[in-house]
Order: C-alpha cells, then sequence, then structure tokens
C-alpha cells in the first residue's frame, strides 16, 4: 500500500444505521451497534501467530527475485498443506516499474473447498525491497515483520486452529497469500497503483478458478504493532459497507473496540481494491491508521529497518484472529 496525498477522512452519517436512533455518525455509534447472538467459536492464540510471524521474518526480507522470497514462499506452501489446506501456486511473471521482471507466486491455501459458499481471506507476503521512510538510511530492503508478515501469520494461526478444531465452520475459507504488493513507487505515477498491488491485479483478472466467487473477502495489512488502530478504511465502507459494519461490531461484542475503533479513516490503495473493482468481490481492508497524527498514517516504523518483530503483539495478533474466528463461525 501507499500514501496518497488526496487522501482524506470522511464522516458518514448512517440515517438507517443499525438500531441508531439519535446519534447517526461513525464517530458516535459505539453505544448503538447491532448486537449479534455469538455462537460458540475456537480460541485463538496470539501467542502462535507471533511465532508464524517470526519465521517469515528470519528468512530475511522476502523481496522478489531473491533467495529468502523463494524460501519462504516454499514454507508457505509446505506449511498450507501440513496444515490440511488444498493448496493452489499462481506463478507469475511481474513487471515493475521500473521495467524489471519479478518472478512472482500468490498461494492460495483452501479450507472445505467443495462448499459452494466462500469467505476470502487475504494478507500480502512479500516485504518492501527499500526503506524508503527510514529517518537515517533509506537504502536496502526492510524485514517487514508488521507491514507483510502479520497478517500472513495471523492467517496461518487459523488455519491452524479450525483444522484442529472439533466443529469446523461450514462455510468454505481461502486463504490468499498475495505477491509483490509492497515494491512500488508513489513518485511514479503510471497509474493509480504506482506499481503496488501486482499479485492482487494479476489474481482479480485472472483467477484461480475459472468464474471463481466469494460471499465477501477480508485483507489484513500491518495487524500486529502494539495499541494498532483499525478505523472503518474508506473504500471498505464504499465497497463493502455492511461486511465493515458487521466485523467492527463482533469486534466490538469480543471486548476488542479499542482496535477496531468506530471511526472512518483514510481511503487506502491496497490488495482489496482490485478485488473490489475488477473481481467484484466486495473486501474489507483492516489496517493500522493513525487517527490523530498528521505525521503518521501507518504505525510509527512503517516502511523503515525497524519494522522488525520488535514491533509485533501477540495481543494485537489475537484480537484480529479471534474476530475473523467469531466472523466465520458466525456464517453457521
Amino acid at each position: 500500500m501507499f500514501k496518497n496525498t488526496k487522501w482524506f477522512f470522511v464522516v458518514i452519517l448512517f440515517s438507517t444505521f443499525w438500531n441508531c436512533k439519535t446519534n447517526t455518525s461513525s464517530e458516535q455509534t459505539t453505544e448503538s451497534e447491532t448486537t449479534n447472538t455469538l455462537v460458540k467459536a475456537p480460541v485463538f492464540s496470539g501467542d502462535s501467530a507471533y511465532v508464524y510471524t517470526e519465521k517469515q521474518v528470519k528468512f530475511g526480507p522476502r523481496v522478489p527475485n531473491s533467495a529468502a522470497h523463494t524460501r519462504c514462499g516454499d514454507y508457505l506452501v509446505a506449511e498450507l498443506k501440513r496444515l490440511g489446506c488444498s493448496v493452489t501456486e499462481q506463478k507469475f511473471v511481474a513487471t515493475h516499474y521500473d521495467g524489471s521482471k519479478l518472478n512472482a507466486r500468490n498461494i492460495i491455501g483452501s479450507i472445505n473447498p467443495q462448499a459452494t459458499k466462500r469467505i476470502l481471506l487475504a494478507s500480502h507476503w512479500d516485504s518492501r525491497p527499500v526503506a524508503d521512510e527510514d529517518p537515517t538510511n533509506k537504502t536496502g530492503a526492510i524485514d517487514g515483520a508488521n507491514d507483510g508478515a502479520s497478517g500472513v501469520g495471523v492467517l496461518l494461526e487459523l488455519a491452524r486452529i479450525i483444522q484442529q478444531a472439533a466443529q469446523k465452520p461450514t462455510v468454505g475459507i481461502d486463504l490468499m497469500f498475495f505477491d509483490v504488493e509492497d515494491g512500488g513507487n508513489s513518485a511514479v505515477a503510471k497509474d493509480k497503483f504506482t506499481g503496488f498491488c501486482l499479485g492482487s491485479q494479476y489474481w482479480a483478472a485472472n483467477k484461480h478458478i475459472p468464474n471463481y466467487s466469494a460471499y465477501y473477502g477480508v485483507l489484513l495489512d500491518m495487524v500486529g504493532a502494539k495499541g494498532a488502530t483499525f478505523p472503518k478504511e474508506s473504500f471498505s465502507n464504499q465497497y463493502a459497507g455492511e461486511v465493515t459494519r458487521n466485523l467492527w461490531n463482533l469486534a466490538s461484542q469480543l471486548g476488542y473496540s479499542s482496535y477496531f475503533i468506530q471511526q472512518d479513516g483514510a481511503a487506502i490503495t491496497d490488495d482489496h481494491l482490485p478485488v473490489n473493482e475488477t473481481a467484484k468481490i466486495p473486501m474489507v481492508d483492516i489496517i493500522h491508521l493513525q487517527m490523530n497524527n498528521p505525521q503518521k498514517t501507518f504505525f510509527d516504523d512503517w516502511h523503515t529497518h525497524e519494522d522488525d518483530m520488535r514491533n509485533i503483539d501477540p495481543n494485537t495478533l489475537k484480537a484480529v484472529g479471534q474476530t475473523l474466528l467469531q466472523a466465520l463461525y458466525q456464517e453457521q
């Protein structure tokens, strides 16, 4: 994802918002959200998701065309298979914004592949090839512990928990690890993506299964930092408003309202955009955005060499993972 000088913060008035009779702005709906009857769901382990995140980081920066990228991709495929998922590798050659060619692969792990009703859960697994936001050293690739590895870690733990559960969700679940998301350059405005989100663009135009569709999708991006805040990202509201509201309501009921805040956030060009616009699947972006710091849109160490395991908090991983797990079991 990248920063856009035209980002804006939007406060939307929902005149018909669920159970809201007086205060209808999204900043005033904390006490007015719909209360769902929660079905029993397994307990998500933030500690295990932390280990999954750390395993990726230990390979080194997962930059396409590097040995670390190949090794980490092989590990993700093997781990999904070990967890009992049906695995598809979508290999392709992406053209970088500078014209170079990148050997890439989207990795898809499917649970209950026979189910017709499906939920798509995604994160990017590559890491940034340059530390362009680092205050002292802007050269070299970054570890990408939060920006990339954290979302994949949550999804791997989600698969582990579900596959070991006595009662599994009845819906089909597709875990999508998008490649070449984070190698773009926002100063090169060839199109609205400026070299970012290449894997999701490729998949949206070339789905791994012909005519594949999903009931809805959720993208995870930067979901592991201590004290993270996830407002309702603007494109998520635009394309998948009902899904967004449902997820944030569930998070509040589970006690995670300090993470999933009832405010509207900026519009972020991220992997959910091709899924929404090209694949026509309503997808939400759970992404760390700072609401009260005009100098920082994302977490403090975004695109710096400090985006390492020191950023990762198992409590944040659990808040995101437990919310997703609950949402899947609510589909029974």
